[in-house]
């Protein structure tokens, strides 16, 4: 089949996850067909099938992408020091992060079900690494002394929802920026978490 007049694959591609991203955030996956996703980058239906076996792959893909985004970027940070400045780094890099990529979040969160087992398996792996980024700087904490907290798998899993709570209120025009919600964030965890 001939390619569309004015489609590259290095165009079309990253098009077709963008509109993707954007109609199964706006209207659920099962909502969603690839004709819809067809139509909103400008191609045939059956170009997408160039790009991706089908729409399961391209969910999965989404997923993927944004969670092995979130821990390479937080590895590239590279934060050192002791539990309470490596929590203080990780509560700004998580509102940072995810503010800046909403659909990716909602979908993350919401599209769970609609995965495959084993691609279900897949991102709770690289969830739960995510996770244990969290729980090791807990538990560094306990180890210091200067945190304490009862179940640290648990308050894991509460920071992280308190976290990624911001992405369904917070919008730009608001009256606090970014730096100021995370100012006020990082003071909730710590309050929660120290001695």
């Amino acid at each position: 089949m001939a390619r569309t007049t004015g489609s590259h694959s290095d165009i079309t591609g990253p098009r077709i996850q963008d509109a993707a991203l954007k109609l199964f955030a706006q209207h659920g996956f099962a909502a969603v067909s690839m004709r819809q996703i067809a139509g909103d980058v400008g191609v045939q239906a059956g170009a997408l099938y160039n790009y991706t076996t089908d729409k399961q792959s391209l969910l999965f893909g989404l997923m993927q992408r944004h969670m092995q985004d979130l821990l390479s970027a937080w590895a590239d940070l590279g934060v050192k020091g002791d539990a309470l400045t490596r929590l203080e780094a990780f509560t700004r890099f998580h509102i940072r992060f995810n503010l800046d990529r909403s659909d990716a979040v909602f979908i993350s969160y919401m599209e769970l079900r609609n995965l495959s087992p084993e691609n279900f398996e897949s991102i709770e792996a690289l969830r739960r690494a995510y996770e244990n980024e969290l729980e090791d700087i807990l538990r560094a904490g306990i180890a210091e002394g200067t945190l304490s907290l009862p179940d640290p798998k648990i308050v894991t899993l509460a920071v992280i929802a308190m976290l990624t709570g911001v992405n369904t209120w917070y919008r730009v025009e608001g009256r606090l920026s970014q730096d100021e919600v995370a100012t006020i964030y990082w003071d909730m965890v710590r309050r929660a978490v120290t001695a």
